[in-house]
This record gives C-alpha cells, sequence and structure tokens, in this order.
C-alpha cells in the first residue's frame, strides 16, 4: 500500500473516531463546536506519556482518551448552564482556552507542536475506528442511547417520562470527551505530530459538519459524513491530476464542495442519513407496504 493511500485511509479513520466525539453530544441536543479542545487534550497527554516519560503506545492512549473524559466531565457543568448559541460559543472558547494553554507549555513544544517517535499506524488505527462505530451502535441501543434520544426529541416530554436531563448530557459530554482523547492520541502517534494551529477552529467546524450534514438521528450519519467530507475533496484533487481538462478543480474543488455541502443542506436539512430511511430499508414489511400503496 502506498503511503498516500495508507495516510488518507489513517485520516479517514480517526475523522470517524473524531465525528462520533460530537455526535454523542450532539444525540443529546448539545452542539459541540470544542471538538479540537477534547482531540488536543487526548493528543498532548498520550504523546508526552510516549515522548517524555517513554510509556508503552496502549496504555498512553488510553490514559490520553480518559484524561479528555475528565476535562468532558468537569467543563459539561458550566456548559449546560447555556442554551443555544450561547453553548456553541461555551464550546468553542473550551477549544480556545485549551489551545492557549498549550501554546505557553514550552515542555510540550509550545507554538513549534509536539513531536513524538512512537507510532500507531494502520493495524492500531483502523481497529480502533471500527471499535468505535461498534460501541456507539451498541451504546445508542442501551437505556442510555434511548434518553438521548428522547432528549433530542423533546427535552420536556423526556423529563415528563422520568429521564434526569442534567446527568444523561453530562454523560453524553463525557463519553464524547473521552471518544476525541482518543481520537486525538490516535492522530499525534499516526503522524507524529500535533500543533494547535493545525487542530483549531476549522477543524471543529469540519467535525461538526461531518455529523450535521451526515445525520444525528442514527449512528450511520457522522461515519457517512466522515467519509463523505474527508473522501469527496480528495477524489476532486486526483481528478484535476488525471484529466488535464478538470485542473480547474485543484483550485476549485472546495468551491465544488462547498456546493455539495449546500445542496445537501437544502435537500437534506435532517442530514443525509435519517431514522425515516433506516427504518425504511430494515423492515421488509414496511417496504411491502410503500410497494403495494
Amino acid at each position: 500500500m502506498s503511503g498516500y493511500l495508507s495516510g488518507l485511509l489513517a485520516m479517514l479513520a480517526i475523522n470517524v473516531i473524531v465525528a462520533y466525539s460530537v455526535f454523542i453530544p450532539g444525540s443529546a441536543g448539545l452542539l459541540n463546536l470544542g471538538a479540537a479542545g477534547f482531540v488536543l487534550v487526548g493528543a498532548y497527554t498520550a504523546g508526552a506519556l510516549t515522548s517524555i516519560y517513554d510509556l508503552a503506545l496502549a496504555p498512553a492512549i488510553v490514559l490520553g482518551s480518559a484524561m479528555a473524559a475528565l476535562v468532558g466531565f468537569l467543563i459539561a457543568f458550566p456548559i449546560l448552564r447555556t442554551r443555544g448559541i450561547y453553548m456553541v460559543l461555551a464550546t468553542f472558547a473550551f477549544a480556545e482556552v485549551v489551545g492557549g494553554i498549550l501554546l505557553n507549555i514550552p515542555a510540550l513544544g509550545g507554538a513549534a507542536g509536539l513531536s513524538v517517535m512512537a507510532y500507531a499506524g494502520l493495524p492500531v488505527v483502523v481497529p480502533c475506528a471500527i471499535g468505535t462505530v461498534v460501541f456507539v451502535a451498541w451504546l445508542m441501543r442501551t437505556r442510555f442511547g434511548l434518553s438521548v434520544r428522547a432528549i433530542h426529541d423533546d427535552e420536556s416530554v423526556a423529563h415528563l417520562f422520568g429521564v434526569h436531563l442534567r446527568m444523561t448530557q453530562v454523560l453524553a459530554l463525557t463519553i464524547g470527551g473521552a471518544i476525541g482523547g482518543l481520537g486525538g492520541g490516535l492522530l499525534v502517534h499516526q503522524f507524529n505530530f500535533i500543533d494547535v494551529q493545525s487542530t483549531g477552529v476549522l477543524f471543529s467546524i469540519y467535525v461538526l459538519l461531518y455529523v450535521l450534514m451526515g445525520g444525528t438521528q442514527t449512528v450511520w450519519g457522522p461515519l457517512f459524513g466522515a467519509v463523505f467530507f474527508t473522501l469527496v475533496p480528495e477524489a476532486l484533487r486526483k481528478l484535476s491530476t488525471v484529466d488535464p481538462s478538470l485542473k480547474f478543480l485543484e483550485g476549485g474543488r472546495y468551491i465544488v464542495f462547498g456546493v455539495a455541502v449546500v445542496l445537501i443542506m437544502m435537500l437534506r436539512p435532517q442530514g443525509v442519513i435519517t431514522r425515516t430511511m433506516i427504518e425504511r430499508w430494515t423492515s421488509p414489511g414496511r417496504r411491502k407496504q410503500e410497494a403495494s400503496a
């Protein structure tokens, strides 16, 4: 396998993991624009443990994920005191604060970034991505999953049916932080480097788009969103190098990509993958009823 393809698959796997870190809070009605903060916490914690303290890769990534989960738990209480756009701004501010703190720690590289020697590779990254998808699919079938879906649909009705809103949302942010930290730990050890500048606001916006465009109603929405946002720009760039008549795509591929995003928002405001779509394709009886009608 070429280095380019290996790097693309690794980035896709990491994007899938980070997308689910935003999906879990999003499924509980919490828009999270602070994905970069959790990724940075996990990445710098795991990277410091392997590069400074010579810890093995696996426990370092686990501890990085645990640290991000702890941070998610701690910030959940002040963030949940906000609503709507103020919550989005609060999560964005969290990511900026994390970046500002890391920039001022010389032992972790400061503005130059953190370099590590330990390497993860596809045999580690891909199984972690698959495991994340399976875990979230299982989680959304548990009582917790039913609770976050109820909160997402209607908080008042969920509360009337006995769902503890605050506890469920705190747990959603904590789990989302843990998954984001896992993605960060894999990111720094896959590319052996990370810095705050490349994992900033645009990173968080892209991850949020993975979830919103893919759909927050089912566990397959973030997977679709991550695949689409990762592979389509690269496919457009490749087309521009293969066919000279498509050379304009090299500089304008993000324009084409942006138009595609706008069309998705217009035609599928709830995301490409919706609950109704999944039910239609997984229920043979329902398909027969629709066909006969």
